[in-house]
């Protein structure tokens, strides 16, 4: 039976930064909560990124999750309308909420001289 090499993940340098941004949290963010989730998620049973997967869960013992503890948040989370790159209970004309469409205003013409 021959052994199997560790595989590389393709998304693996993108998540390592990711990752490393967790690790440096000490009051995680919902969005980092749910990039540890989806983290997790991905890379359950993927035979390799063993650094990453370690990293992970040292994340969780640093936030004094476990892995419920942080399922059940994001489950909270996307009870309530949670959506990726939204920040929650944003103020009104913050750059969050105010920065929607191109920039450019589609009531403008070239035409309407």
């Amino acid at each position: 039976m021959a052994i199997e090499s560790p595989q590389s993940h393709p998304l693996y340098a993108l998540d390592r930064n990711i990752v490393d941004g967790l690790l440096a949290a000490t009051e995680p963010t919902s969005g980092q909560m749910v990039d540890a989730a989806r983290l997790f998620n991905r890379y359950q049973g993927f035979p390799g990124a063993t650094d990453l997967k370690e990293d992970l869960e040292k994340t969780l013992r640093l936030w004094g999750f476990d892995r419920n503890e942080l399922n059940r948040r994001c489950r909270e989370l996307w009870s309530t309308g949670y959506l990726p790159g939204e920040q929650l209970n944003a103020q009104p004309g913050s750059e969050v909420g105010s920065q929607v469409g191109s920039g450019f205003d589609s009531t403008d013409s070239e035409n309407d001289a």
